[in-house]
């Protein structure tokens, strides 16, 4: 790149820049990499950035293998960036069924980009993702934990690109000299994400005068901050205790039962809020239920007044 830089280059490099702050040079850092514009312009712009905080950067393109050609998608997508001075591998991975098939390619491909030793992955969600996430907890109605959206990070996952829009990771892409690929499943009416994207966030913006991906956003920013207190707040509950239970406000005692429930081995991507409701009913609502079965094999039953979890 020559001449002045890219101002979108800019503000990339400054997102990544805070997004890895804290790690020491030689940590080891992963960029997820698929071929489409968000996650090359974030492997561009990574790369740059763990030259200058001596990051020992790589990339891993994962290969889904949902449709024919995905593995020179795949190789176009390395060669591109060993030109930027990226070392990039290909994963291929096999896509189960399991929560459906987008759920399934998620949990595959982060599978995928852990599998070796890391310090920190970098995904590149942008901020229309974010916007569609959103809109997709608020359409299921699936609590205000999945209108928060995705967090900017949460364990070895890290998501740079969260306050970026796609036309700047393409920006990003056209001042490196890359070239991207538009993956058919982001064009097709199946998916509900899809449909969100072409249908109903244009006419939003119509509605409402632009600025709808922003403010999304910005609401998942700020209802994520109350989330984070609240749950704070319930993990000072150490107790399954019901009159402790019952004493506790409606907000805090969820988070307790939720958090009892995963710790006894419910399954996270299937424990909803209506078995929160049931857990709840054996506190607020008792009247002799014999026990709420949960996802994952486990039971909870009151027990002398205390929540028992165990095995189904």
């Amino acid at each position: 790149m020559g001449g002045a830089l890219d101002p979108t280059v800019a503000s990339a490099r400054n997102a990544v820049g805070s997004a890895v702050a804290d790690l020491p040079a030689g940590s080891r850092v992963v960029v997820g990499v698929s071929g489409g514009a968000d996650s090359l312009a974030l492997a561009a712009v990574a790369t740059f950035v763990a030259r200058g905080a001596g990051l020992n950067m790589s990339a891993v393109v994962v290969d889904h293998r949902l449709q024919s050609g995905s593995g020179e998608v795949a190789r176009r997508a390395v060669t591109q960036l060993e030109s930027l001075g990226v070392r990039a591998r290909t994963e291929q991975v096999e896509v189960g069924n399991r929560g459906g098939p987008e759920a399934a390619a998620r949990a595959a491909r982060l599978a995928a980009l852990t599998r070796e030793p890391v310090d920190a992955v970098l995904l590149a969600h942008t901020r229309d993702d974010q916007a569609e996430t959103v809109l997709l907890g608020l359409g299921r109605g699936s609590g205000p934990r999945s209108i928060a959206g995705m967090v900017p990070r949460s364990g070895l996952f890290r998501r740079p690109f969260l306050g970026l829009g796609r036309q700047q990771t393409e920006q990003i892409c056209r001042a490196h000299g890359l070239t991207w690929w538009d993956d058919p499943h982001n064009v097709d009416p199946m998916f509900r994400r899809v449909r969100l994207r072409r249908e109903v966030l244009p006419l939003m913006e119509e509605v409402l005068g632009g600025g709808v991906a922003e403010a999304l956003g910005r609401t998942a920013e700020q209802l994520r901050a109350d989330l984070d207190h609240l749950d704070e707040l319930a993990a000072d509950a150490h107790t399954l205790d019901v009159d402790h239970l019952a004493a506790l406000a409606q907000a805090i005692r969820s988070r307790v039962l939720r958090r009892a429930a995963l710790d006894a081995g419910a399954r996270p991507d299937e424990l909803a809020a209506h078995h929160i409701g049931e857990l709840d009913r054996l506190i607020a609502d008792w009247h002799g239920q014999v026990r709420v079965e949960l996802p994952g094999a486990v039971s909870c039953r009151r027990v002398d007044g205390v929540l028992v979890f165990g095995p189904t």
